[in-house]
């Protein structure tokens, strides 16, 4: 069965659509201070929380006026955070565009100067896909995009500084989003989904370049996948499959596509892993069908104990979230409203298992 895809089509990257949001917009930092990444009017703007729990912003990260309105972050065990935007080629055709890299090294201060990463298919190319950003067990940083061919290529810091050129996984009609996630012994790894199935790239030794595996043929919707790596150091992905459920695939613990739970909407899912009721879940998002936040939980890795969706907050037409542990384990959900309004929201203390305190705006 043929993919429902997820990306847009013939549109231009200019475009003034709401923004793209990929992987650990909401970081946290080595000292437990969260940090929220937006791209806004061209270019990247952070809100800090401080050691009172209040959060300052925004703050401009740079970009020049001239970034396009999508961002994909990373974030390694050392706490740095890498982001991803896109931006317009220079000398190239108005919808050519070539990948912009920066870090922030600690959380609250600036970030480095913005650098070219150039595209796979060369100087300038059209949109092809939302970048994924992860970084290895010893900080390297990994770009992955969908290439013009409808395959996957790779962009992998070297161990002395500067960037491996593009490398070429090859693949083709995959996932214009696709997942990329570090498991237990730090190496990367690449969920997609493709027309006929599911595929994962895995790095099988340090600083090397990932493998394209066999295609899985399976039933999914494009644009849903989600990752986590759990106890256990394997990665699990979750994706939203054309019958209306909610799938986990974990290769490396022989666990089949098996569903969880029918989904909450049509949107992608958002995973991590958290403390509920004292306990190591794994915690998903996606917005409902009536616009709501939707959440659900399972104990990590054991796909099997069964789950609920539980339904929190203000509909709205469109929503983008982020999900992450604080500092006690607990869950702290950040919410991208309507393409404008970013809330944020941590669970009760003592309260019920998933329910939320009230949404903050920040300003």
């Amino acid at each position: 069965m043929a993919n429902r895809s997820e990306a847009p089509t013939a549109r231009s990257t200019g475009s003034p659509a709401a923004p793209r949001l990929h992987g650990a917009w909401l970081a946290r930092g080595k000292e437990g201070r969260f940090s929220a990444y937006l791209p806004r009017n061209g270019e990247v703007v952070r809100w800090t929380e401080g050691a009172d729990g209040r959060w300052t912003g925004p703050v401009s990260l740079g970009g020049g006026g001239v970034l396009l309105p999508g961002l994909s972050v990373g974030q390694g065990a050392d706490g740095y955070v890498h982001l991803v935007a896109l931006r317009p080629a220079a000398g190239g055709e108005p919808d050519h565009v070539e990948l912009v890299h920066t870090t922030q090294y600690q959380t609250g201060r600036p970030a480095l100067e913005w650098r070219s990463l150039a595209h796979p298919n060369g100087p300038s190319y059209t949109w092809t896909g939302t970048p994924a950003v992860t970084v290895d067990g010893i900080g390297r940083t990994y770009v992955f995009s969908r290439n013009g061919g409808g395959g996957v290529s790779v962009r992998a810091q070297k161990d002395a500084g500067g960037w491996h050129p593009w490398w070429d996984l090859l693949g083709s009609k995959t996932d214009p989003s696709p997942v990329a996630v570090t498991n237990g012994s730090g190496f990367v790894e690449l969920y997609s989904s493709h027309a006929k199935g599911l595929v994962r790239y895995q790095q099988r030794e340090s600083g090397g370049k990932p493998v394209r595996e066999e295609l899985l043929p399976a039933s999914v919707t494009m644009g849903t996948l989600a990752a986590v790596t759990g106890p256990s150091g394997h990665t699990t992905a979750f994706y939203a499959d054309q019958e209306g459920w909610v799938c986990a695939w974990s290769p490396d613990r022989s666990l089949a596509p098996t569903r969880l739970v029918q989904t909450a909407g049509p949107g992608p899912l958002t995973a991590t892993r958290c403390v509920v009721d004292g306990a190591d879940r794994t915690v998903l998002a996606q917005r409902a069908e009536d616009g709501r936040l939707a959440l659900c939980a399972h104990p990590s890795e054991q796909e099997d104990a069964g789950t609920a969706w539980t339904y929190t907050g203000t509909p709205y037409r469109e929503l983008s979230t982020a999900l992450r542990a604080g500092p006690d384990g607990r869950l702290v959900a950040l919410a991208l409203a309507d393409g404008t309004s970013l809330l944020t929201a941590r669970v009760r203390p003592g309260g019920d298992a998933l329910a939320l305190e009230p949404w903050h705006t920040l300003d």
